[in-house]
């Protein structure tokens, strides 16, 4: 008897998530020194973590011989505050990843659907194959998730439509009016998911609280890895409705955010100038991306998140190439977009030198 002869089957098709290369791993391949290697691969914070969560991090260690908070009390009670709910609407978790799969968990069987845009956030699709569920995606349109088209693939069948604010891998935004006129097209019993893992980055967030009071079904995600530069760490958040909320907790697992985690996310909530701060200096690494892709006559798509998607050509090829010379971007063939590249805002001289690398292999 073969494994797969006892496995779910679901699992053998299930697609596997591809992340942005690590610096050690091409390093390794290409023969060259982790310490010229530049990675734009995976919209880090190329500042860094928040100074004073790093600080309330390197004192939690004293005390990892510990179990965490396992209902990440305090930290739920600052989110709480800081988004004007109770602290019962909110759902910490290891990444805001995990959050979607207790969404899929919570609501997503073979039977079900769910809307999403394509090219949109990878995870999506694949928490809805996890389940069993179809997975039903629009296509954007100039770039930017066609929500008339959405509200229209949605059936009898569809349990959760998802919308990142801003989307990944495009960097473009549906405006909070029209996004809100468009949960009131939806059906009630839709489960509407709300991705705000760049949202910091924006000049100014969206305020849900109306769309809550109205008693509909809205679930918005939030992650401290962008603009708090806390990637490693892995956590994240929902804003939702106390039952929704009280489903996810159900289903996740115990202690599913360690305790360095929670010190270093409650330090980070009020690092204000830190994420403004990291905020400006987004703003003008853009800009300066920008500029150098047009004066390269790269075609590039406007972005509000910390990330450009730029048309390169073969994306792969030049991925290749550019991790050749110490340099790694995230082409993006995985979403459809063979020809594109996605491109991480780094510091001044790291955006220097990739698009000085880019005109070199491009032979511009």
């Amino acid at each position: 008897m073969n494994l797969s002869d006892i496995v779910d089957p679901k699992i053998l098709s299930q697609p596997v998530y591809e992340p942005g290369r690590p610096i050690d791993d091409v390093a390794r391949e290409m023969g060259l020194d982790p310490a010229g290697i530049i990675k734009l691969a995976s919209n880090e914070n190329p500042l860094g973590t928040s100074p004073l969560a790093l600080e309330a991090m390197s004192r939690a260690l004293c005390e990892s011989h510990l179990y965490p908070d396992g209902g990440c009390v305090h930290l739920r009670e600052q989110l709480a505050i800081r988004h004007g709910v109770e602290p019962d609407q909110i759902v910490v978790g290891n990444g805001s990843n995990e959050v979607l799969e207790l969404l899929g968990h919570v609501f997503l069987t073979p039977d079900d659907e769910a809307v999403m845009g394509n090219p949109a956030f990878i995870v999506y699709k694949l928490v809805t194959l996890l389940f069993g569920a179809r997975a039903v995606e629009v296509p954007l349109k100039d770039h930017v998730h066609d929500l008339t088209a959405m509200a229209a693939a949605v059936t009898d069948r569809t349990k959760i439509v998802f919308l990142p604010c801003p989307n990944n891998p495009t960097g473009t935004i549906n405006s909070a009016d029209s996004v809100r006129a468009w949960i009131e097209q939806l059906p009630e019993r839709v489960v509407v998911v709300i991705d705000e893992a760049y949202a910091e980055y924006l000049e100014n967030e969206t305020d849900w609280s109306r769309v809550f009071a109205s008693g509909r079904r809205l679930v918005v995600t939030r992650t401290f890895s962008k603009i708090y530069g806390m990637a490693a760490l892995r956590v994240g958040y929902a804003v939702t409705t106390p039952e929704i909320a009280a489903l996810l907790q159900r289903s996740r697992q115990p202690f599913n955010v360690n305790a360095i985690a929670q010190a270093g996310a409650l330090a980070a909530l009020e690092d204000e100038a830190w994420v403004r701060d990291c905020r400006e200096a987004n703003r003008l690494g853009l800009a300066q991306l920008g500029e150098g892709l047009t004066a390269l006559e790269i075609p590039w798509v406007e972005s509000c998140g910390n990330f450009i998607l730029a048309e390169v050509g073969n994306g792969a090829d030049v991925g290749h190439r550019l991790q050749q010379r110490g340099v790694i971007i995230r082409p993006v063939g995985g979403y459809g977009l063979p020809n594109w590249a996605r491109i991480s805002v780094g510091s001044e001289q790291e955006n220097i030198r990739l698009l000085a690398e880019l005109r070199t292999v491009l032979g511009k």
